[in-house]
């Protein structure tokens, strides 16, 4: 079942779902200069303020059975700071990771329906070429970290990236049953290349 944005309000004051910072403001008023960012059934995240991708050129292969992501894109990646006035300009048919600004947490508490969340892309950006987190969208119960975004271009124009920018939702389900532990490779990363620290 997918959380309305009230359920979510509400899961966010039990501590089911924290999000931090805090994605605010929790309604829209016609008077207000900031948007609301809760749908009817979904809460937008922004973009963080870093863009890593593996540095081009390199005589590897990508072989996944020799270890973790984190091993393989760490010393293979560039990262580049973005900020409001230099922001990354995702050419076309390029592909990055990013970060949310937010850290998202689903934890498991006993007694409680748990939950989990999808990520989706935004349709503005979407309209325009850009596919966010694609293939990968689970957010699984339990999770506790930023969450990496896959960004790649398909339109035909350079997409400028900027950090705070409203650039994916994220659709909040309760998950049926008590699931046991079993957390990725990811949990606790902070950076897109999996990174805990």
């Amino acid at each position: 079942m997918v959380l309305s944005n009230f359920s979510m309000h509400q899961a966010l004051d039990a501590g089911r779902l924290i999000i931090d910072p805090e994605p605010l403001p929790r309604t829209g008023t016609e008077n207000s200069s900031v948007k609301c960012p809760y749908q009817t059934s979904a809460v937008d995240l922004r973009l963080g303020d870093e863009v890593s991708y593996f540095t081009e050129g390199l005589p590897i292969n990508i072989d996944l059975r020799r270890g973790s992501f984190a091993s393989l894109f760490g010393p293979n990646s560039s990262a580049h700071k973005i900020t409001a006035e230099t922001p990354f300009a995702l050419e076309p048919q390029k592909f990055v990771l990013s970060t949310t600004f937010e850290r998202v947490s689903l934890p498991l508490i006993q007694d409680q329906i748990p939950l989990a969340a999808r990520v989706e892309g935004r349709s503005s950006y979407a309209r325009c070429g850009l596919l966010i987190h694609f293939t990968a969208p689970t957010i699984h119960a339990g999770y506790n970290g930023r969450i990496t975004l896959e960004l790649i271009n398909l339109g035909p124009l350079p997409i400028l990236l900027y950090p705070g920018a409203p650039i994916c939702q994220l659709i909040v389900e309760e998950v049926h049953g008590d699931p046991f532990r079993n957390d990725s490779q990811f949990q606790g990363q902070i950076t897109a290349g999996g990174s805990k620290k």
